[in-house]
């Protein structure tokens, strides 16, 4: 890891509110992960946030109002943020959303196919779709038209909107994470 946690009470005013907003955020939608070190300070891409509020703040907004304004269901959320962890081998990405996916219902056999970079058996219409475009888009290449109307057929309009800047934003994560070597903690 190149970059350390910052323990709370080191942190200036104005990010100590930023980190306590993160904590209690994810000490609820997430808390079946382990998102704080042993002082109390934040790990996974909050450190790297953190540090640098001038881009990790920002950041840190888009990705919450992926979640504040989420009509997709849970399972094909992680299913399209399992390709991407994947894809990048983003390693804290793979090990959140492996506990998240599973916390959602996908079966373990699912989510061990996807963190390989596989496409598991079985999945509905809804995720078959969410992991072929996060596969198309982490790839570089452009969603073609016949999967892009299939997907606005199974999913809606807004959903598949929502699919695309879900992709992005957990890409950003996952290159914040492998710029700065962040592992999974040590109990994972």
């Amino acid at each position: 890891m190149r970059i350390n946690p910052i323990k709370p009470e080191k942190l200036n005013a104005e990010l100590r509110l930023v980190h306590d907003g993160i904590a209690a955020l994810v000490g609820g939608s997430q808390r079946q992960v382990t998102m704080t070190d042993k002082d109390g300070a934040l790990i996974g891409p909050f450190p790297p946030m953190l540090h640098y509020p001038q881009f990790g703040v920002p950041a840190l907004t888009f990705i919450r109002s992926l979640d504040n304004h989420a009509k997709l269901d849970k399972k094909v959320r992680e299913v399209a943020i399992l390709t991407v962890g994947a894809s990048f081998g983003a390693r804290f990405e793979l090990y959140a959303h492996e506990i998240m996916g599973a916390a959602f219902g996908l079966s373990l056999a699912s989510i061990a196919t996807l963190a390989a970079g596989g496409r598991p058996e079985g999945l509905s219409d809804q995720e078959a779709i969410a992991h072929d475009i996060a596969r198309t888009l982490v790839r570089g290449h452009i969603v073609s038209d016949a999967t892009y109307h299939y997907a606005i057929q199974i999913l809606g309009r807004d959903e598949v909107a929502e699919l695309y800047f879900l992709i992005g934003g957990y890409s950003l994560l996952a290159m914040i994470l492998n710029g700065f070597d962040v592992l999974p903690p040590d109990n994972s």
